[in-house]
């Protein structure tokens, strides 16, 4: 019980104050959701990565989280709202989901600045 405890203090200080900025909170969420992180299966910042390499009925095969960082917010939210070929369902909230997309995008309007 005491790591449920721990896991939901960012959850309630972020709903109650201005401790933390949003996109601290939303790196914290990406890195640990609940459970495993986003970043072990997707990379650091959503652009996929390989997490297994292995050989079935004699052939190299690889399991790869893919690149998230590049989908539109509606089809970002209905991945996260099923169960998809190993991605695990954490019954994220629309508030959780909104602000891992915001981590995910939060280089995007650089890169808008830097063209």
């Amino acid at each position: 019980m005491k790591h449920i405890f721990f896991l939901m203090i960012p959850l309630f200080v972020y709903a109650s104050s201005t401790f933390i900025t949003p996109m601290e909170y939303a790196s914290q969420l990406y890195k640990n959701p609940r459970g495993i992180g986003c970043q072990n299966c997707h990379g650091e910042n959503g652009e996929g990565k390989v997490i297994a390499d292995y050989v079935h009925k004699k052939k190299k095969k690889s399991f790869v989280g893919p690149r998230i960082n590049n989908i539109e917010f509606n089809s970002f939210y209905r991945v996260l709202n099923q169960r998809k070929r190993g991605m695990p369902r954490y019954f994220l909230t629309t508030e959780e989901i909104q602000a891992l997309y915001l981590y995910l995008h939060k280089n995007d309007k650089k890169k808008k600045d830097v063209k």
